[in-house]
């Protein structure tokens, strides 16, 4: 039941379509800029499983401000790196378009957290240059996967995890240096695929979610800290909690 209700938030947020293009932004340190540009395009099936990706696209950007030494420490991006193979936000705009190809309009658009849509929002108030039909349509079918993993699997301090973290925790294979976007990308799409196929864990961190939960009536707390354990939690025992709770 869990698993079904999962599904219809992603089926809700897919809008029906039938690609998912997976997006990561590296912005610059202080003007959040967009520097780089990593995506995978998804194929689905109709249960929303990732059937087929598509060779993942990078590209450097010329941002207006300088990159920021932090930056450039976490990602290796420098300014003579992107003023040398870096191209206009406009150029990087149509060449996503370009690699989506007739899916463009037909697919969403998901990144992890919503630092991204900052990224590209910022990108777009310093160029006067704008491709606003790929911009709009990236707005209005944007997803940020955080929102739906995040309900369901959560730390111990009841805060959503790292895209590392979440990956170690369904055993996602990454696939090269984290913050470069092509491979935070195709992280990504692979840990959408292990949390849509992956019931059994997204059950169990569900029930350690739902026990940290401090508003919840006495009853339904202690029988979600007994499954969450492993133990198990008869209707009696649920019964006698209520009973204790109203006398």
């Amino acid at each position: 039941m869990l698993i079904y209700y999962s599904m219809q938030k992603v089926d809700k947020v897919l809008k029906g379509h039938h690609y998912i293009c997976f997006l990561d932004f590296e912005g610059t340190q202080f003007s959040h800029e967009m520097i780089a540009l990593g995506a995978v395009l998804a194929t689905l099936d109709r249960k929303g499983n990732i059937k087929r990706l598509k060779q993942s696209l990078k590209l450097y950007v010329r941002p207006k401000n300088k990159v920021g030494s932090y930056v450039t420490n976490l990602t290796g991006i420098t300014d003579e790196k992107v003023k040398k193979d870096g191209v206009g936000f406009y150029k990087a705009m149509s060449e996503l378009r370009n690699y989506c190809g007739s899916a463009f309009k037909k697919c969403s658009f998901m990144t992890f957290g919503n630092h991204d849509m900052r990224i590209l929002n910022q990108s777009v108030s310093y160029n006067l240059d704008v491709p606003k039909e790929v911009v709009d349509q990236i707005r209005k079918n944007y997803i940020d996967f955080t929102t739906i993993i995040g309900e369901f699997i959560r730390d111990d301090n009841g805060n959503p995890y790292s895209l590392v973290n979440y990956c170690k925790l369904f055993n996602v294979k990454e696939e090269g240096e984290a913050h470069q976007p092509d491979v935070d990308a195709i992280n990504l799409a692979h840990l959408y695929h292990a949390f849509i196929n992956n019931s059994e864990l997204v059950l169990k961190e569900y029930l350690k979610v739902l026990a940290m939960q401090h508003h919840l009536p006495l009853p339904i707390k202690k029988a979600t800290e007994a499954l969450a354990a492993g133990n198990d939690f008869s209707a009696e025992e649920f019964l006698e909690i209520a009973k204790e709770c109203i006398s």
